[in-house]
């Protein structure tokens, strides 16, 4: 096998039976949460957060560290999609790999004006805009995962899939308040990353930089989720969502680095061979 990274035909064969599975299962489970749940509409307490302080002058910026701390999404954003669009920096070795690593950037880009925007004044007007960003962010990621691990054709049907149906997820908990579509893609999607990372193989080194990501991505909703509680234990120097804001910042960062530094695994053996 001249492509070290080649899986056999029987390996393959066995671990599309066991992705179909896997999909087949989820989606069951997604069909059973729709049809035998009630439709779950989004608490005021979502937008009820614990640092609520207004840190500049009057009238300065209204739950100040909840917006200021999406910043970092602008700059890794931007930088970013630069360098997805040049060639050069990032080790990127398809048209499918370039699109779907831009618009993620872009994303990030996109959450960082929508996060800051809901912050100001949260209400559920304002919580999409900071939904959505993240979630063609995430469909965006998962397709470039796709593309590197299963090929080019079917990554990019996949990020025309998955972001339509953000859209429509959006849309859906706009029109009836029902937060259970939008629920199941932020859940689904970040945990289908590992999964698919460890079923294929990468062309790529650096792989690790996946599972790193999904780890932080982890961390970070566990801060979410104890926003309160980090509040209190960091004597109400931030909060634990600002801390979110921050951990999940984390991720392109890590990406970005993983572009950087990999290289192509067949190239690697092409080297080896041929020194002396």
């Amino acid at each position: 096998m001249g492509l070290g990274w080649v899986a056999k035909p029987n390996n393959q064969q066995c671990r599309r039976w066991t992705t179909i599975r896997i999909w087949g299962a989820t989606f069951i489970c997604c069909m059973c949460l729709i049809f035998f749940t009630p439709r779950i509409p989004r608490s005021p307490k979502h937008h009820q957060f614990v640092d609520m302080r207004n840190l500049l002058d009057s009238p300065g910026v209204p739950n100040t560290l909840n917006v200021m701390t999406n910043f970092p999404f602008l700059v890794v954003g931007v930088l970013g999609l630069v360098l997805a669009l040049e060639e050069g920096v990032f080790n990127i070795s398809s048209q499918g790999e370039v699109w779907t690593w831009a618009l993620f950037y872009a994303g990030i880009a996109g959450v960082a004006f929508g996060s800051a925007y809901y912050h100001l004044k949260p209400d559920d007007h304002r919580v999409l805009w900071d939904t959505l960003p993240m979630m063609v962010a995430f469909s965006s990621l998962l397709s470039s995962l796709v593309v590197e691990r299963l090929g080019q054709r079917i990554g990019l049907c996949c990020m025309f899939a998955l972001n339509l149906a953000a859209f429509l997820c959006v849309i859906y908990e706009r029109i009836y308040n029902d937060v259970r579509f939008c629920m199941m893609f932020q859940l689904t999607l970040p945990l289908a990353i590992p999964v698919i990372a460890v079923l294929y193989r990468s062309k790529y080194t650096h792989s690790r930089y996946w599972f790193f990501s999904t780890g932080i991505y982890l961390l970070a909703k566990f801060e979410g989720a104890t926003d309160r509680k980090l509040y209190h234990v960091n004597n109400y120097i931030i909060s634990g969502h600002s801390l979110e804001h921050l951990c999940l910042a984390l991720i392109p960062i890590l990406l970005s680095v993983m572009l950087i530094n990999r290289e192509l695994k067949f190239q690697r053996l092409v080297d080896h061979k041929d020194r002396p």
